[in-house]
């Protein structure tokens, strides 16, 4: 009988969070981590890209502008890759990575629009698109390539840089 006071004493307790198990009832809930932003829009669109040329042309390297938003999945798996230690390590001395945020363009609500078109897309129908350009606005990749990317969150780390490695051959 008294294993069976204990035992309900025990289940009680647990539900209280009382007895140092589980948060006690004034505690604060965990604090997410904060989202990263790799799509500012705030940011200045065409500042930003004329930007990332006269950075490109200050490194030698080639300039890829990213085109995409941070609500989208696939945008922000391609930034990740793009951010990674990885793909530094391996092409940050012949890629200077900038991105741009096009806001909601399949919904009418896009931004920076004109600065695809510009490119050669002229117009956007899924996020994101990237472009590598050289450090004279040359873009070096295709329109079809360029907007082949709405698929990015599935391609994963290595293919993206896979891709890379066979753009470097071209």
């Amino acid at each position: 009988m008294m294993l069976l006071r204990l035992a309900a004493a025990a289940l009680l307790a647990l539900g209280t969070g009382q007895a140092g198990v589980g948060p006690a009832p004034d505690a604060a809930p965990a604090a997410e981590a904060p989202k990263v932003l790799y799509y500012p829009v705030e940011a200045d669109g065409p500042k930003v890209l004329d930007q990332a040329l006269a950075h490109a042309a200050a490194s030698k390297a080639n300039a890829v502008i990213v085109f995409g938003a941070d609500w989208c999945h696939d945008s922000r798996a391609l930034a990740q890759v793009l951010k990674s230690d990885a793909f530094k390590a391996e092409f940050g001395s012949r890629y200077e990575v900038t991105f741009i945020n096009v806001g909601r363009p399949q919904t009418g609500e896009g931004v920076n629009l004109d600065l695809v078109k510009h490119l050669g897309v002229n117009k956007l129908k899924s996020t994101p698109a990237l472009f590598v350009l050289r450090a004279d606005g040359k873009v070096l990749n295709g329109k079809k390539d360029a907007v082949s990317w709405r698929n990015a969150e599935s391609r994963g780390t290595d293919k993206v840089l896979a891709w890379f490695r066979a753009f470097d051959k071209r």
